[in-house]
């Protein structure tokens, strides 16, 4: 497929690195806001999982390295979460959905970055509680699938449960969760080229444009950043993705 000749193919590349700003900004890779954006602009559903991996892949590096400059990684909990997701995240790369199916699946998932866009889940506590290994392992085991099943890291949903459990702090839990997208992101694309699935080269030219907002969105993020109305903006655009994927 080649996206240039897709409808309002300018529109689309206006908006990429915007989402990657926003997303980078709090850690993220973006996989559900460049999935979503292909779902609206009618990207072909088999082109969509590679592509949302790979951007993932160089903007949570990004986001991680900055993150991490500023001392916000814990190694300890990173780690809890990965040793199962990875295995995991690869499996899920490894099966293929219907197209259907995909997207409703893809439209529940949403709903965490919508909310986590809206600041939902942003509230830090003071006292924080240590994660047991157990819980690490379940929650772990259970995104990465995911993640590798729809094509995103799985970091939109690790940061809320992170906050929500009291496990740490905001900024620790965005560290955490860029290295946590990265190695789900190259797990679940290792499944997808595993089946035979290439990456159209095409593709590398939205790694460039999403680079540029993935930069600077880590850079404000890790620092200090807080743009309700980008964030307002985004939970929109991701409204809008949610309703066509639910309808279609």
């Amino acid at each position: 497929m080649n996206i240039f000749e897709i409808d309002y193919i300018w529109v689309f590349l206006l908006l990429l690195p915007i989402v990657a700003f926003m997303y980078s900004a709090v850690g993220h890779g973006g996989a559900s806001g460049y999935l979503a954006m292909m779902a609206i602009f009618g990207f072909a559903p088999d082109s969509m999982k590679p592509t949302a991996l790979l951007l993932n892949l160089f903007v949570a590096a990004i986001s991680f390295v900055h993150y991490t400059k500023a001392g916000h990684f814990n190694k300890k909990l990173f780690i809890v979460f990965a040793l199962t997701s990875i295995p995991l995240a690869f499996v899920g790369g490894m099966i293929e959905v219907d197209a259907s199916i995909y997207k409703k699946i893809l439209a529940v998932l949403l709903v965490f970055a919508i909310l986590r866009m809206l600041n939902v889940f942003g509230k830090e506590s003071k006292s924080l509680n240590e994660v047991k290994i157990w819980q690490g392992l379940l929650i772990g085991a259970a995104i990465g699938f995911f993640s590798g099943l729809i094509g995103i890291g799985g970091g939109i949903i690790l940061s809320p449960i992170i906050l929500l459990m009291h496990w740490g702090k905001m900024k620790e839990a965005a560290a955490v969760s860029a290295l946590f997208i990265w190695v789900n992101s190259a797990a679940g694309l290792f499944g997808q080229l595993s089946l035979g699935v290439k990456i159209d080269g095409q593709a590398f030219v939205l790694v460039g444009i999403a680079v540029l907002g993935g930069v600077l969105g880590a850079y404000f993020g890790a620092i200090r950043f807080n743009n309700k109305l980008l964030r307002y903006m985004l939970a929109f655009v991701l409204v809008i993705a949610c309703i066509k994927l639910t309808l279609t």
